[in-house]
């Protein structure tokens, strides 16, 4: 999919039009909770430490696709996007608890890695590149729907009614229903844990 022009009126994004949430500069739009941070170095947003989260202040997302471009500094760099998030997050658990990770692991099995919502729908294929190139994650909410691209294939798709397997770690999301829109923010996993994002960006369905 090409990235178009957009032109806003009062701050709205139109179908078929997409909005930048990212300017490039700086984290204008953004907020941190938990330890760690994401620097701005060289136009690019990155992890520093963890685990903590970053999410988007402006306004929640259904009905719409969100495409992150990401790469990573080592095949076992984690982080992950969070979305579907009911209210805006005092901690990254909650989070974890009461939205959904699409996960970004390389190194993860087939529930825990790359395109995964993290321990509940596994990955259908893994086509994440290697260390150092860039992703393209595309990420459609539609409703109860929530489909995963990953560098123009399609990796997940996943119903929020479906069956899921039992949680089986604490630190694996409670299991429940998410709301069909919600606030979104990246994650910032680890000390050891580098990656680098290029491009947020929103269209609406």
């Amino acid at each position: 999919m090409k990235t178009v022009a957009l032109f806003l009126l009062g701050g709205l994004c139109f179908a078929g039009e997409w909005k930048q949430l990212y300017n490039g500069t700086d984290l204008s739009g953004w907020k941190m909770v938990g330890p760690g941070r994401f620097a701005v170095e060289d136009g690019l947003m990155k992890t520093e430490g963890g685990m903590g989260l970053l999410y988007y202040t402006g306004e929640k997302i259904g009905n719409a696709t969100l495409r992150v471009v990401f790469k990573t500094a080592s095949r076992y760099a984690n982080s992950g996007v969070f979305i579907r998030l009911p209210e805006q997050p005092k901690d990254p658990w909650y989070a974890v608890h009461n939205g959904y990770e699409v996960q970004i692991d390389a190194g993860g099995d087939d529930w825990h890695c790359t395109g995964s919502l993290y321990s509940l729908s596994k990955v259908t294929k893994r086509t994440q590149k290697p260390s150092g190139e860039w992703n393209t994650m595309d990420i459609v909410i539609q409703g109860q729907e929530t489909i995963v691209y990953l560098n123009g294939e399609k990796v997940n798709d996943f119903f929020g009614f479906q069956a899921v397997p039992p949680r089986k770690e604490w630190y694996e999301p409670v299991r429940g229903p998410r709301p069909d829109s919600g606030y979104f923010g990246l994650q910032n996993h680890d000390q050891l844990s580098v990656v680098y994002f290029r491009e947020i960006s929103v269209k609406r369905n």
